[in-house]
């Protein structure tokens, strides 16, 4: 059962908390954490880009001019292509890019990104902290004291608006509530610091016994 540390406002270690097995992953399958990572880059895509086809762009449908005779290359239609103000040939239409992607599988890799971040990165638990306001400088020196450097991932609980608030403006920092953090932003991350609600509502979806110690 893996550990992490727990620190106060000042950056001083005050405890540790003790992560479920069921919350982290031993082993990371790259694959499945390509296949996810690409599936959500994916769903940013709106895949609204659209081009007109000959069929669809204004013009008369009429042959241009009679097949011989005049001179001319032969012609069947002004909306060809080639010519000007016709079609597009092969537009593209509206489409989605969503990548289907099993649950267990996308659970399974959010256990490995957060398991490989806390063997390989430092994972701390922000403990006694209240944000009552928005206030960037008093997160920007937490993250000083507590000497985080380099990407760092800021876990809050969905009803913490101030705290991930008070976050969001600094530098080489991701915040997000628990319930959006994709495993990209575990990936990305070299650091991730969590407030107390954010990692209590995550070890209590998996494990109710787990916690302080």
């Amino acid at each position: 059962m893996p550990t992490i540390n727990k620190i106060d406002e000042s950056g001083a270690v005050v405890g540790e908390f003790r992560l479920a097995d069921s919350v982290v992953e031993p082993e990371a399958n790259i694959g499945l954490l390509h296949e996810v990572v690409l599936s959500e880059l994916a769903s940013y895509r709106q895949g609204t880009h659209a081009a007109k086809s000959r069929g669809q762009v204004s013009g008369s449908g009429a042959k241009p001019w009679r097949q011989k005779g005049t001179g001319r290359a032969r012609a069947g239609s002004t909306r060809v292509p080639h010519w000007t103000k016709g079609g597009v040939a092969f537009p593209p239409i509206p489409r989605s890019y969503d990548l289907k992607v099993n649950k267990k599988a996308r659970a399974k890799a959010f256990r490995m990104a957060l398991g490989n971040l806390v063997e390989f990165g430092d994972v701390r638990v922000l403990s006694g902290v209240d944000f009552e306001q928005p206030s960037t400088q008093r997160a920007a020196a937490i993250m000083e004291k507590a000497e985080l450097d380099g990407p760092t991932l800021v876990v809050t609980a969905p009803d913490e608006i101030a705290a991930t608030k008070s976050f969001r403006n600094l530098e080489r920092v991701r915040v997000f509530p628990l319930t959006l953090v994709e495993v990209q932003d575990y990936i990305w991350a070299k650091n991730a610091v969590f407030t107390e609600a954010a990692i209590t509502l995550l070890q209590s979806a998996t494990d109710p016994e787990g916690g302080e110690e």
